[in-house]
């Protein structure tokens, strides 16, 4: 149970000490999230057996043994919380996962309710879909406390950089203020910089450097030189701001280009044996006509084989998964047999390998993590 309501402090004591996996000179500001932590938890059956039994107690305020299906999805991201695991949009395939899994469970609840062993079942597939994804793409959590800001804007980089960013966002007559919080948009964590986007970001980190800035010019029209000037001032601010106050942020990026596709088409034992366990899961309706919704599934549990994102997570990579179904007419509902379904399914993957390798999908995410609010902490109390 200590587990289950330690593990955010975990990660946050690792990133302010410096004891990160994954290692490498960055290791003083990262901790790499793989998911081990969560599958621990899930396969401790004692520890995850109190922890249902203390959230479902909590979360049943009529104490009938039922959970309605209307509170799962709050009651999962309480958990995730209290657990630790960033907000949603932070990892697009552990989101989809879990919403996956909700909604297969309250689809399947006929009486509009969960019971206790529904739930521990339902939470448990969640918390494990996670830790797959997260094993597949970790979560890297980055501590920013202003040093990376000061040493991008000392380097050799920040006037390049600077100068670019300028040609974007200085434009005829507008505000230096507005130039300035429109340069901060185009600075990454990659400068040091905590998403600019993020609230909590722009009340505390930005807004006060903002005000160390001289004020009769932050609503005049910017100039060039002008720009360059008050930019770097802020910079130094709100890295003196991140000091006293350090961000943590959640940080993915992949880069899908068909390479683990073509190394599962290129070892037959392996796809025939995942082709066989995926025309066996294939729903009894479905079995002798092809159909998008079909090959779709298919497609997600052959996703960690393939290097794929789940279907639904990635919309650039939903994109050439469609087309790739439409070029190979596996949408007309034909009948087929299992050597015609697994042929088609293998096609289909060799046209979404061939356009990710012409033209690889990038995504990258940044996401500010907050404490876990104090009803959700209050659940494992």
């Amino acid at each position: 149970m200590e587990r289950s309501r330690s593990w955010f402090r975990w990660w946050r004591k690792k990133a302010r000490q410096g004891d990160a996996a994954g290692g490498g000179e960055e290791a003083g500001h990262k901790v790499v999230v793989d998911g081990s932590e969560i599958r621990e938890l899930v396969e401790d059956r004692e520890a995850f057996g109190m922890l249902v039994d203390s959230t479902f107690r909590q979360l049943d305020a009529d104490g009938n043994g039922k959970l309605s299906v209307r509170e799962l999805r709050p009651a999962v991201a309480d958990i995730g919380a209290a657990l630790g695991l960033p907000a949603e949009g932070a990892s697009p395939n552990t989101d989809h996962i879990c919403s996956e899994v909700v909604s297969e469970l309250t689809h399947g609840t006929s009486q509009g309710e969960v019971s206790k062993a529904e739930f521990q079942e339902a939470l448990s597939d969640i918390l494990l879909g996670m830790a797959a994804g997260l094993k597949r793409d970790p979560l890297v959590i980055l501590r920013m406390d202003g040093e990376d800001l000061r040493d991008f804007v000392a380097s050799s980089r920040y006037e390049p950089s600077a100068a670019a960013i300028s040609s974007l966002v200085v434009s005829e007559g507008a505000p230096l203020r507005q130039c300035l919080l429109a340069a901060l948009q185009q600075l990454t964590v990659d400068h040091g910089v905590p998403p600019a986007s993020d609230t909590w970001v722009a009340e505390n980190i930005i807004e006060p450097a903002l005000q160390q800035l001289p004020a009769d010019q932050l609503d005049q029209p910017a100039s060039r030189d002008g720009f360059f000037q008050q930019l770097k001032k802020l910079l130094g601010a709100m890295a003196d701001r991140l000091q006293e106050q350090p961000v943590i942020v959640a940080h993915t990026e992949n880069t899908y280009d068909g390479s683990g596709i073509k190394r599962l088409l290129g070892s037959k034992f392996e796809l025939d044996k995942l082709l066989g366990s995926v025309w066996r899961g294939v729903a009894a309706e479905h079995k002798n006509k092809a159909s998008k919704e079909c090959l779709i599934a298919a497609f997600d549990k052959m996703a960690d084989a393939a290097s794929l994102p789940y279907y639904g997570a990635v919309k650039q990579v939903d994109a050439v998964v469609n087309e790739a179904i439409k070029t190979a007419n596996a949408n007309d509902g034909k009948m087929v047999d299992e050597a015609e379904f697994k042929k088609l399914v293998t096609d289909t993957l060799g046209a979404v390998m061939r356009q990710l390798n012409s033209s690889p999908v990038f995504v990258c995410t940044n996401t500010v993590v907050h404490e876990p609010l104090s009803g959700a902490s209050a659940l494992f109390s």
